[in-house]
């Protein structure tokens, strides 16, 4: 676990990451750890850099186990991608940085560098946007449940909130109208048909309401005269472009309608769920899928720990259930995605084109695939231990909070990084026999798997060693990081490579 914490009040210091130090090293760093059936994930050139120079074993030796590192320069191109999608169709666009997906502030200064906007889903995210200098009418409050702490402070930044449901639409008009100001709000809709099939959500107002009951809602008592409708906002879970294209469908004439009745409505807001991919190879992505079954049915050895289904199960030869991981890999993704979206029919004209014609501006909440390529996870090798059936148990100074999302597992192949020392001692590294088995952490539980996935190290693994979980900057680093055992959490440095410099970040230094 993180054992450092003398350094929080450390701010800057000098690394050296050379291109000598890249061209000496030997060996494709995806070597040493493979699962049993690869997952090669996608690497930046800064974190080959980084994984292939001398400076990773000091910095975790400085900062501790687990440490994140990060970058920012995937994340301006990311952003730059989607504003030339937009562009390209001349559309009124506008971003909006899902704040919850990492909580590292240096990503807000970019945002403000930018004139890109924020969305926040707690009180802390909407004080520490605003303290950063970004105003409230470049932040969106999309929390699942907003105190009235909460709505005093949209209110009294101007931050559009979007309404989830109809007690917080009165209390934000109830607060709204104590303040004597007017709330900004958005309505957030949900429920949506696609191909015969309801949208199942639990977050907004189903679409059937707003159709049918939006004069009474917005009659209750100081909403008429303390909230202005500005925009109209969904989330859907997953990546489906055509499940968007349904929801812009039924939306359009609701807000065509609501404009004739005095309502302002400046925007549609489509939320997040922008893809990415984590893997070099679909075809690895599809062969581990098919021997994963044929592990779930007895055909051959488990590629996971006692054989977990990963949202699988096998009755009677036969797979049943739904993945429960993200989709490693996907197409298309990104900016490639968005002009799907965007080129996709919407009655008689394409998506872009019916939110043109309307003088509407479209906004989204993307997280995620914003911060694709912009961090790693970086954890200690503590011990190994052989268990009898010849699986290793290899020890790690993490838990699986600080790596993990709301899926069973992470499907990457994380990195292996041996030690110098271990490098120096080639006689010793000549010995070490291969190795197969699972990387555990530091709770203490039966269940404390980092990843469920069965791992090969061709030239062993050994206490010093570092395990590095690339490509973990969107959610998988802080979504559900937990201080349990009191363990501290992991520090986040920002890697400059144009400076030659390291900088924890501000969320560690306060």
């Amino acid at each position: 676990m993180s054992d450092k914490s003398a350094h929080d009040k450390s701010v800057e210091k000098s690394i050296s990451i050379s291109a000598n130090e890249t061209e000496n090293s030997t060996g494709d760093v995806r070597s040493n750890c493979q699962g049993v059936v690869p997952l090669s994930s996608r690497l930046e050139p800064w974190m080959l850099r980084l994984c292939k120079g001398t400076q990773l074993g000091s910095l975790v030796q400085e900062y501790g186990s687990p440490l994140n590192i990060l970058n920012d320069r995937a994340f301006r191109r990311n952003i730059a991608r989607l504003y030339q999608v937009a562009e390209s169709q001349q559309l009124h666009f506008d971003l909006f940085f899902a704040r919850k997906s990492n909580k590292c502030l240096a990503f807000l200064d970019v945002i403000r560098e930018l004139g890109s906007g924020v969305d926040v889903a707690s009180e802390p995210e909407l004080l520490q946007t605003l303290k950063k200098g970004i105003t409230g009418n470049r932040i969106v409050c999309t929390a699942a449940v907003k105190s009235p702490q909460l709505l005093d402070v949209c209110i009294e930044n101007n931050v559009t909130i979007v309404i989830d449901n109809p007690d917080e639409l009165r209390i934000a008009a109830y607060i709204a109208c104590q303040k004597n100001q007017v709330a900004q709000i958005a309505l957030r809709a949900s429920e949506f048909e696609h191909e015969g099939t309801t949208l199942e959500s639990r977050f907004g107002f189903p679409i059937s309401m707003l159709r049918n009951h939006f004069y009474q809602l917005m009659k209750q008592e100081h909403v008429s005269a303390a909230v202005k409708l500005v925009g109209v906002q969904f989330h859907l879970d997953g990546s489906c472009v055509e499940e968007r294209v349904s929801a812009i469908r039924e939306l359009l004439p609701l807000i065509d309608h609501w404009r004739t009745e005095g309502h302002p409505i400046q925007f549609l807001d489509i939320g997040g769920g922008f893809p990415m991919s984590y893997l070099e190879d679909r075809h690895q992505w599809s062969s581990f899928w098919m021997e994963h079954a044929r592990a779930l049915m007895g055909q051959r050895s488990p590629v996971t720990y006692q054989n977990h289904g990963l949202g699988l199960i096998a009755v009677n030869e036969q797979i049943y259930g739904q993945r429960n991981c993200y989709p490693c890999w996907q197409s298309p993704v990104q900016g490639e995605w968005f002009e799907q979206l965007l080129d996709s029919q919407c009655g008689l004209n394409t998506v872009a084109d019916a939110i043109k014609k309307r003088n509407l501006e479209l906004r989204c909440e993307p997280g995620r695939s914003l911060l694709d390529g912009c961090g790693m996870t970086v954890a200690r090798v503590e011990y190994r231990k052989q268990r009898t059936n010849g699986d290793w148990l290899i020890g790690l100074s993490m838990n699986q909070t600080q790596c993990r999302t709301s899926s069973d597992d992470f499907l990457v192949d994380p990195l292996l990084i041996q030690s110098q020392v271990t490098e120096s001692s080639q006689s010793l590294a000549r010995k070490r026999p291969p190795m197969e088995g699972y990387l555990v952490g530091a709770y203490c539980t039966e269940s404390e798997l980092l990843a469920l996935r069965k791992f090969r190290f061709p030239r062993g693994i050994s206490v010093g060693d570092h395990i590095v979980f690339p490509n973990t900057a969107g959610y998988l680093m802080h979504f559900r990081e937990s201080r349990s055992h009191q363990f501290p959490l992991a520090k986040n440095i920002f890697l400059n490579e144009s400076q030659n410099t390291i900088e924890l970040d501000e969320i560690d230094r306060s």
